[in-house]
């Protein structure tokens, strides 16, 4: 068994005293001033050209509603559009001043952001919230239940609780104190569906946090019941079909009005799950950019509270979607290199088989909340003070400051956020939490890769795994130069190490196996015989190896070491 997660009071007992509570309870004046304010963003953006943003707006959504109608469109968007394009257009025999011209675009566009803002923004109702919070513990005691005995009164009984098995590591109490000392956004690795009902459920109930406002995809609220909880908690929809900058810039406006309200907010970064299986190495500007924008405008406002960016990465021993997630991966890579495979029927016995097994098999998930930033990137004590690289305190305020003057620029900040972007990639990979499964994939992989190094990838995927085995000396070898390469960098601050890494090497290698993919029906890697291990799928196995593909650790190798090993298996 685990050491388990220590479960903590919360911050903020009172609901109705937490800050997504109170800006939704005032939605009215919110979309207001979501409205005004990406209003006059779009007005200094586009001054020039703001007759063609709307129709390059018009023309989009009607292809969207043409290609793309979704369950969840509202039933009047061809009117709705149709009305926009002939208001635009006017009258053919009409002739308007260049003053009446952008009166009417200006209409326009604040029509059109405001629909936009009805959309996006959502609600929170307190009963909704405790009716889910008690759902979900039960349905998460059932889905990570991870009882040793196989008989199904356990398994559905209550004896194993969920902070079991969901761990909480890393920097919670420093956590904990900064949410008295400003905002907080928390910017989660993504792997994963479950992920964003994970995070929420352990923030709630094991780390004592209020709820925090977080952009949910609106094709989420195609099915009745998600949408109807969906709604009621929180979350403002993202609609990821619209790409125009009106609506961008109301997404936008959202995020930095409810940070500007100390609204503390969560959201991925890397924009969509990873569909490689690797740590994220590139980060999308946009949700980033607003808490910088937030933090300077609440400096020009007076305020001094800072806006603290806390790292999340989430360790899974298994992805749900890993399957799906890889061939989509692969495809784009590959292109032509790449044969898509065909689906596999799978028989009522199978899908028995997968049930029985996601019920009784132990695995953890692991979240390691990781040193928390300001939006320069710097690392914040818990009582908020901000430090540079050289552990010298810094004032925050003095970044914003140009000839004396508080000042906004649109250009200083992007840069800034880059910076930051910079910064949360080194913390992903320097926060990671590496699992035993981690661990055996890489090996696996790299032997397999090795003893095919005249193919490339997608011929190394393309081979019959049944002709393939890793004997258990070679794999233990190489598991034993990982290990060790991963304590050094652990000694460097370069990677965090779940406990089962100090384990025996065997002990190590027998964990990484039981647990790696443990939901799949075709297993990345098992043992076969005692001295015997196989794959029974390659794609799955380059999945999970993948978590550990950014460290570049194969070129620690010593090859030389399994040389012999490695020959005699070919022979």
């Amino acid at each position: 068994m685990t050491e388990g997660s220590k479960v903590y009071p919360h911050v903020i007992p009172d609901i109705d005293q937490w800050p997504i509570y109170k800006l939704l309870d005032d939605r009215k004046n919110l979309v207001e001033e979501i409205d005004g304010f990406t209003y006059h963003r779009l007005l200094k953006l586009h001054s020039d050209d703001l007759e063609d943003v709307i129709a390059k707006t018009i023309y989009a959504e009607r292809i969207r509603i043409r290609e793309e109608p979704w369950k969840v469109d509202p039933p009047n968007e061809r009117v709705f559009w149709k009305k926009i394009s002939r208001k635009l257009l006017g009258k053919p025999d009409q002739q308007l001043s260049e003053g009446e011209a952008q009166a009417k675009a200006q209409s326009l566009l604040r029509t059109i952001i405001h629909r936009y803002t009805e959309e996006i923004v959502g609600t929170f109702r307190i009963p909704t919230f405790l009716f889910a919070r008690k759902f979900l513990t039960v349905f998460f005691n059932r889905l990570l239940n991870t009882a040793a005995a196989r008989n199904m009164k356990r398994i559905f009984g209550t004896r194993y609780k969920v902070y079991e098995r969901l761990l909480t590591k890393g920097e919670v109490e420093k956590l904990r104190s900064l949410m008295t000392k400003g905002t907080v956004i928390i910017v989660p690795t993504h792997s994963s569906n479950l992920d964003s009902m994970l995070i929420g459920y352990a923030l709630d109930t094991i780390v004592g946090l209020p709820s925090f406002s977080y952009g949910a995809g609106l094709n989420l609220y195609n099915t009745g019941y998600t949408a109807y909880f969906m709604n009621r908690l929180g979350a403002y929809r993202v609609d990821r079909r619209k790409k125009n900058p009106i609506y961008l810039e109301t997404l936008k406006g959202m995020s930095t009005l409810s940070i500007q309200r100390g609204t503390n907010s969560l959201f991925f970064p890397g924009g969509t799950r990873s569909r490689s299986g690797a740590l994220e190495d590139k980060l999308k500007m946009g949700l980033l950019g607003t808490a910088v924008e937030a933090q300077r405008a609440n400096l020009q406002k007076g305020k001094e509270e800072k806006v603290f960016i806390v790292p999340l990465i989430l360790s899974y021993h298994f992805v749900l979607e890993a399957k799906y997630l890889i061939e989509q991966h692969l495809s784009a890579i590959g292109k032509e290199r790449y044969v898509r495979s065909r689906d596999e029927f799978y028989s009522f016995r199978k899908l028995l088989k997968f049930g029985w097994t996601f019920f009784s098999q132990p695995s953890e998930i692991t979240l390691s909340f990781g040193k928390p930033l300001d939006v320069m990137g710097n690392f914040v004590d818990s009582e908020g003070k901000s430090f540079d690289r050289f552990g010298r305190e810094v004032s925050l305020r003095d970044y914003f400051v140009s000839e004396g003057e508080l000042t906004e620029n649109l250009q200083r900040e992007n840069e800034y956020t880059i910076m930051l972007a910079d910064r949360l990639v080194e913390r992903y990979h320097k926060e990671n939490i590496v699992l035993t499964s981690h661990i055996v994939a890489y090996a696996a992989f790299n032997i397999l890769r090795r003893q095919n190094s005249h193919l490339d990838l997608f011929g190394v995927l393309r081979l019959p795994p049944d002709d393939f085995i890793f004997p258990l000396e070679l794999m233990l070898d190489m598991v034993e130069q990982l290990k060790n390469i991963l304590i050094e960098m652990n000694k460097q601050g370069k990677i965090k190490l779940s406990n089962q890494v100090y384990f025996d090497t065997l002990e190590l290698l027998q964990d990484g196996v039981r647990n790696l993919g443990v939901y799949h029906i075709e297993k990345p890697l098992l043992f076969v015989k005692k001295a015997t291990l196989v794959s029974q799928d390659f794609k799955l196995l380059f999945f999970y190896h993948n978590r550990l593909e950014n460290y570049k650790l194969n070129k620690q190798f010593v090859w030389s070491d399994v040389k012999d090993k490695m020959e005699m298996e070919v022979a």
